[in-house]
């Protein structure tokens, strides 16, 4: 073994072993004391939680970075590693926890600057990723440096109940957004994907106060504890129904949440969907929208006692490389000052022509995020969700560098 693969392992079971018992504020004291070992120094830094700033991990903060104007921003953006020529020479690298993009990772090195510095950097910001995510659970360190704005307890509540805001396998990218992030109220999404099937889904209660947030909450529980109990759509839609009935107080309107529920076979490209009372799917293909998944169309979840009717499920036949996009209302009929909507045809418009760019499935929709704020100036009236999933090798491969 080389002298500098015994430094580099040196500084794997360094952080490895004293991560043990570090808390969230104490990474960036191990962080430094074992790349030291292999003449690097590094600075981590957190995405903010509405993507737009990169902030410093350290307890005694750096100024932060412009995700949309940094050679930083630049290398979270195309989740791509960014060398800089400077003396002494440093490396912008992604922040993954699989491929959720959580930050970046400056490394500047001191010594070596070669292909193999490069590899062992990229690895190093793989075990950081891994190390962010575990002190999430344990701290609020972290917490606290990725919010630019206070939550309310509606969206404290949602945004630990969401899973990763990006999932990739080789078949398949799942990718989401919420705004305002801060204070959305009730919107959600949720997927897993297990055995060869991808399911998504996405919620939107009526209102936006807490009571939203908590007929949300037990429609996204009940689905998933239907998942997870191997029952199928309709049955997982029933249940949440049934759930959300029993949210109902007296003197105040029963609760409910319009929903979308789908599950995808990633062998055939087969994808069944339940709508209840929820914007539709939309099927795009070659760069333009094919159709609009609506048919049939149920109840939302807490009404279907209003109908006898039974819930059924739509079908469609994917093909290679198609995107399913599933939004909130509060996408297509955000209103600019002239009483304008975002429109149905803005938002596939955008997301094709970031595609079409070859942004990654995650930065594609940020930026799509971006702009319906910029319709609205930047105040949204109603909560923005969007989900993107794509059936594609491609497309999974885009989210690494």
């Amino acid at each position: 073994m080389t002298r500098r693969a015994e430094a580099w392992n040196s500084v794997f079971r360094r952080i490895i072993n004293g991560a043990h018992l570090t808390t969230a504020d104490g990474l960036a004291a191990l962080l430094d004391e074992a790349t030291a070992q292999a003449d690097v120094s590094v600075r981590l830094y957190i995405v903010d939680m509405g993507q737009q700033w990169l902030r410093s991990a350290r307890p005694e903060p750096l100024p932060p970075l412009r995700v949309d104007s940094t050679v930083a921003g630049r290398a979270f953006q195309r989740t791509d590693i960014i060398a800089v020529h400077d003396s002494p020479p440093h490396l912008w690298l992604p922040v993954l926890n699989g491929t959720e993009r959580l930050g970046v990772l400056q490394a500047t090195l001191h010594g070596d600057n070669d292909d193999q510095a490069r590899e062992y950097c990229w690895e190093l910001a793989g075990l950081i990723g891994h190390l962010v995510m575990s002190k999430l659970h344990y701290s609020d360190f972290l917490h606290v440096r990725r919010r630019t704005t206070p939550f309310s307890v509606a969206s404290e509540l949602l945004w630990q109940l969401l899973p990763p805001q990006t999932f990739a396998c080789d078949q398949l990218t799942v990718t989401a957004v919420m705004e305002p992030y801060h204070s959305v109220g009730g919107d959600a999404y949720d997927y897993s994907v297990d055995n060869g099937r991808a399911h998504v889904s996405i919620f939107d209660a009526t209102g936006h106060d807490m009571r939203a947030g908590l007929t949300t909450a037990v429609a996204l529980a009940s689905t998933r504890n239907a998942r997870r109990n191997g029952l199928g759509l309709v049955e997982a839609a029933e249940l949440a129904d049934q759930a959300v009935q029993q949210q109902a107080t007296e003197g105040l309107r029963a609760p409910f949440a319009t929903a979308v529920l789908a599950e995808l076979d990633l062998a055939t490209g087969v994808l069944h969907y339940l709508v209840a009372g929820h914007p539709p799917p939309l099927l795009v293909r070659g760069g333009r929208m094919v159709k609009a998944l609506k048919n049939p169309v149920t109840l939302p979840l807490g009404l279907g006692h209003l109908s006898t009717a039974p819930r059924r499920l739509g079908r469609e036949q994917l093909q290679a490389g198609d995107r399913v996009l599933l939004h909130s209302d509060g996408v297509t009929e955000a209103r600019d000052p002239q009483g304008e909507q975002f429109g149905v045809e803005r938002l596939v418009d955008l997301t094709e022509r970031h595609e079409a760019a070859g942004l990654p499935a995650p930065e594609t929709l940020r930026r799509v995020s971006r702009a319906v704020l910029d319709h609205q100036r930047g105040q949204l009236q109603d909560d923005a969700t969007l989900l993107l999933l794509e059936w594609s090798r491609t497309a999974a491969r885009r989210v690494l560098p």
